[in-house]
């Protein structure tokens, strides 16, 4: 897979990172996958989910700055949200690094986790109102704690970035407007993502990656041209915001999630 229909595939995931909230981990992983699957990588899942977690590392960090320039930034509630979130990431890589944790078991939770967001996906590209209009209030240590456990744990086992799984939680069970838990979600998912990449990059591989640039089991290579498509793509995303109708936006890429889905439970047939 060349530099540049890299770079192209990560265009589109930084556009699904702006325009959701999430890390564009739904995109960057299961392309991660294949490729390391292809080339006949040792340990495939491991380096998958390392340079995963380092394409939504850059992409959320672009995300926040966007949220930053856009004044709907929460500085103090966003870096308890990562830090707490530290510890699901944590628990996360215990799991993923065990004997238990294989493609097998990889595939079927990614595929649940894409046919998750598409259904979110979905649902939001059929809403007429704005359901998620919340009253602003203060972000606790519990509800940090809560949410950024189970975007960590999620994030560790399927190399996202875990927004997927927190903005609903602000949302819809600690009463957040949806508007503050993107920006929230964003800042979070720099910090805890940073925490699980960088974990897996001080781990020693049984093999080597696709390319010469790498770091325990994150390959840069592979990740950078990803990562560079998708900081860009993320601050196109309020541009598309403006001149496309979002519900057609979130239909295709619940449709491309599936596909996707599909394609991972294919490979482990």
């Amino acid at each position: 897979m060349g530099f540049e229909l890299l770079i192209f595939i990560g265009l589109v995931a930084g556009l699904v990172a702006g325009l959701m909230g999430v890390g564009g981990g739904i995109i960057f992983t299961p392309v991660l996958y294949f490729l390391f699957e292809e080339a006949g990588v040792e340990q495939p899942v491991l380096w998958t989910i390392g340079s995963g977690l380092f394409c939504t590392f850059i992409a959320a960090l672009g995300g926040t700055v966007r949220q930053y320039i856009q004044k709907n930034f929460f500085l103090k509630e966003g870096i308890l949200l990562g830090v707490l979130g530290m510890t699901g990431v944590y628990l996360g890589k215990l799991v993923i690094t065990s004997s238990y944790y294989n493609r097998e078991q990889f595939a079927i939770f990614f595929s649940l986790m894409l046919l998750y967001a598409a259904y979110m996906l979905f649902k939001r590209g059929s809403d007429k109102g704005d359901e998620f209009k919340r009253e602003y209030s203060k972000i606790g240590f519990k509800a940090a704690l809560t949410t950024g456990g189970a975007g960590g744990f999620v994030a560790a086992l399927a190399g996202v970035g875990g927004g997927g799984i927190m903005v609903p939680i602000m949302n819809l069970v600690f009463k957040q407007p949806f508007k503050k838990t993107v920006s929230v979600s964003q800042l979070g998912m720099v910090i805890m993502v940073f925490s699980g990449w960088f974990q897996l990059a001080l781990l020693t591989p049984e093999g080597i990656g696709i390319t010469e640039s790498t770091m325990g089991f994150v390959d840069f290579g592979a990740s950078l041209p990803l990562s560079i498509g998708g900081l860009i793509g993320g601050f196109g995303g309020a541009l598309l915001n403006q001149k496309i109708p979002r519900k057609y936006l979130q239909w295709g890429f619940a449709v491309l999630a599936v596909i996707m889905a599909g394609r991972l439970i294919y490979s482990i047939t």
